[in-house]
């Protein structure tokens, strides 16, 4: 299947928008974790399940660096293969396009598994609390 220039310049906004998602979810954590660090510094001996959100948010960390690479990478792939479709060669352009997509893809599984384990972490906090106001 040949496609034309205008095909990959489809998923520009849609790539843009996922970039700035996860761009905003890595700030999320990293205001996270700064304030946990100041409990921390502030109260040493508080009796928090801090060894167990470290855990949790070096692992998302992680996931979302790796979804941002895939992302970036998608992205790169699809502006060259729009510079393939530009110069004439269709057959390239459109190989280019569909690693662009498969790696959009990962990016997109990735952020799903980084979306089960926040939702994990915050059904985890959502519970100690409700034990709390139980007692």
């Amino acid at each position: 299947m040949l496609i034309n220039l205008t095909t990959p310049a489809l998923l520009f906004p849609a790539i843009s928008l996922l970039l700035l998602a996860y761009t905003n979810r890595f700030l999320a954590i990293a205001t996270l974790i700064r304030s946990l660090h100041q409990k921390h510094i502030s109260n040493p001996e508080h009796p928090t399940p801090i060894i167990g959100q470290i855990e949790n948010l070096r692992s998302r960390l992680s996931l979302i660096k790796m979804m941002q690479v895939f992302g970036v990478s998608s992205f790169f792939l699809c502006v060259l293969s729009m510079l393939f479709l530009f110069q004439n060669a269709p057959q390239i352009g459109s190989w280019i396009f569909g690693a662009s997509m498969i790696l959009l893809l990962i990016s997109l599984a990735i952020s799903l598994r980084e979306l089960q384990i926040s939702t994990k972490a915050l059904n985890l906090e959502l519970s100690d609390m409700e034990l709390k106001r139980k007692l």
